[in-house]
């Protein structure tokens, strides 16, 4: 499990789902985004909130965003991505999705949409037609759904097929 790791407890606890994500848009600065998402607008904070999402939608883990990090000559340790990534999915801005159960990918389109994982490639894709569900399950007695996740697992064809 990854540091600081979020579950599915935390969602329940709350007594709701997280709030919807505030959409950032280039024009907004990154302080005014987070303020909105109540969260205090520190320099790391900010730092990410740009690196994340001045690229448009888009699936990242912690250590890809750390390396985007160190390029752009920000000093941040793992370990406060991290923790800055579980934050701001707590505050609902991203959304964690763990394809493999032993790492986990950090959405920044926070709506109910179906993943591609590309098996041997480690990479997470938005499915790109709809995908219809003709019934969603009931829950189980004393239980609510809290969040939908379909990740599909793909691998290329071998030539030989």
């Amino acid at each position: 499990m990854n540091a600081g790791a979020i579950n599915e407890t935390d969602i329940c606890e709350s007594g709701s789902q997280a709030p919807a994500a505030t959409q950032f848009h280039d024009d907004a600065p990154a302080v005014a985004w987070l303020r909105e998402a109540g969260l205090r607008p520190t320099r790391q904070r900010v730092s990410l909130a740009e690196l994340l999402f001045d690229k448009g939608d888009r699936h990242v883990t912690a250590e890809i965003l750390h390396s985007e990090v160190l390029e752009a000559g920000v000093g941040l340790s793992l370990a406060t991505v991290y923790n800055t990534l579980n934050q701001f999915t707590r505050a609902g801005l991203l959304r964690r999705i763990g394809p493999t159960g032993s790492r986990s990918f950090f959405d920044t389109n926070t709506s109910v949409h179906p993943h591609f994982y590309l098996i041997g490639e480690d990479t997470l894709i938005d499915v790109p037609e709809p995908l219809v569900l003709e019934q969603m399950p009931n829950a189980l007695p004393g239980h609510e759904i809290a969040r939908l996740d379909i990740i599909i697992h793909i691998c290329r064809k071998s030539r030989d097929a």
